[in-house]
């Protein structure tokens, strides 16, 4: 969410879009958000992509924060649902009403299946996460390109929570068709 580092990145790499998180917005110290998103997006562009996620932990909550952000940010923006119980309520209401949906920490299976279900757009495996939980990610983001493939779900696989470079080529390897990562893991 650094407003410099997106400016350096996008001249220099094909990004496709910028993703945020309530973590990775808060290192930016008191700023206002929304003012912060909308900056984001006329650095980028409407052509690229802004996931922005919801910060509440029930469905209320979660389709209130996306109502104030699709107002306030722009139509066009991907809200990140986390995929709880609470979160898969809410991704099918944002579905039925045509919003733009990336389902995220993801870290298993049925996770993605049920995200995949209730009609996200893009899901969001957590690799290095997985892999500290000792769970096989290549092995569950194969699993959701193969139910992609099997299936014909309207579904991206967007690969996140990197440490490293071989990480994302792994997750490429597995299925993955796009990732989200630290601009340090690009040089």
């Amino acid at each position: 969410a650094n407003l410099n580092n997106i400016r350096r990145y996008c001249e220099t790499f094909p990004i496709a879009g910028v993703t945020s998180n309530p973590s990775i917005v808060k290192k930016e110290g008191k700023i206002d958000f929304f003012a912060h998103m909308n900056e984001i997006r006329s650095i980028i562009g409407s052509e690229k992509l802004l996931h922005i996620q919801v910060t509440a932990l029930d469905t209320e909550g979660m389709l209130k924060d996306a109502d104030r952000i699709l107002t306030d940010v722009d139509k066009d923006v991907y809200i990140k649902i986390p995929v709880t119980m609470e979160g898969i309520k809410a991704i099918k209401v944002l579905k039925a009403q045509g919003v733009n949906v990336t389902a995220t920490a993801i870290y298993s299976k049925m996770q993605g299946l049920l995200a995949m279900e209730a009609g996200a757009d893009y899901i969001a495996p957590y690799y290095n996460r997985m892999e500290n939980m000792g769970l096989d990610p290549e092995d569950i983001i194969a699993s959701f390109a193969k139910m992609i493939a099997q299936y014909n779900y309207n579904t991206t696989i967007l690969a996140a929570s990197f440490k490293n470079a071989g990480q994302v080529n792994k997750a490429h390897l597995a299925g993955a068709q796009t990732a989200t990562l630290d601009p340090s893991i690009l040089v």
